[in-house]
């Protein structure tokens, strides 16, 4: 056996179809292209249809198989409904990531019901309704990989983290729930938990420059996230190598959350 057989034995995702949400930009975006750059078959969804547009079609001209659905997953009829039309292209998933988020945090005192209600839906409903969707599916074929992107803030309290990091935990308990109902038939389900990463959805953090600096000085390794620092942890999950890996929570986060 070579190395190269070996390798795609442990890690190749030939043949696997993978719904990555949130894909068409910051951790969902270098997920679903690791995702195919190690040979699935990607479908990305998230509501810009020009984001989503313009990744596509960067990552099917290196070789990758990529197509993309704009959904509305504010909503249970919008995420029902881009659950189907993902389906359309490629087939059912073996790989679901739910990477999708929103992060409203206005001072507690001031959360409303709005902001609340918006916050669950997307960061918490649509991962649990694209389970329901999917994970009975994989467990009948003794395959399927769900891995949720979660945040410091399912662990600890800072930074305001109002509803978004009640979102956040609720998710890793999710995570659980689905490992113990699944895991037996073949679906592994785990959570990847970053630390401060500089994508667009932390943009207005990243104002601040000396608050940027003191969360890069808080890790092991002296910097913040960048997105692609996510590419090999999700392969790994995505993968058979990670068979008997799950409802874990795993941190990618240069150490911030043990320094």
């Amino acid at each position: 056996m070579t190395t190269q057989d070996y390798l795609s034995g442990l890690f190749s995702l030939r043949g696997r179809v993978a719904l990555v949400t949130g894909g068409s930009s910051g951790i969902g975006r270098a997920i679903a292209g690791a995702l195919a750059q190690a040979g699935a078959r990607v479908v990305i969804v998230a509501r810009g249809k020009d984001k989503l547009a313009e990744t596509a079609a960067e990552f099917t001209a290196q070789g990758c198989e990529m197509g993309w659905v704009s959904a509305d997953l504010t909503t249970r009829a919008g995420v029902r409904a881009g659950a189907e039309d993902a389906v359309r292209i490629f087939g059912e998933p073996d790989i679901l990531v739910n990477c999708a988020g929103i992060n409203l945090r206005p001072p507690f005192a001031e959360l409303g019901e709005q902001v609340w209600d918006q916050t669950m839906a997307v960061n918490l409903d649509a991962p649990f309704l694209l389970g329901q969707r999917f994970g009975p599916g994989m467990a009948e074929r003794g395959f399927g990989r769900i891995i949720h992107i979660t945040s410091q803030q399912a662990h600890r309290a800072f930074v305001n983290s109002g509803a978004y990091g009640v979102s956040k935990g609720a998710l890793e308990s999710l995570a659980r729930s689905q490992a113990e109902t699944w895991s037996p038939y073949g679906v592994t389900c785990n959570t990847l938990v970053p630390g401060f990463v500089l994508t667009p959805l932390n943009q207005r953090l990243q104002e601040d420059s000396e608050r940027v600096a003191a969360l890069a000085a808080r890790t092991m390794v002296g910097r913040n996230g960048l997105a692609d620092d996510f590419a090999g942890a999700a392969v790994f999950l995505a993968s058979q190598a990670s068979a008997y890996v799950t409802g874990q929570a795993i941190h990618v986060d240069g150490g911030f959350s043990v320094h």
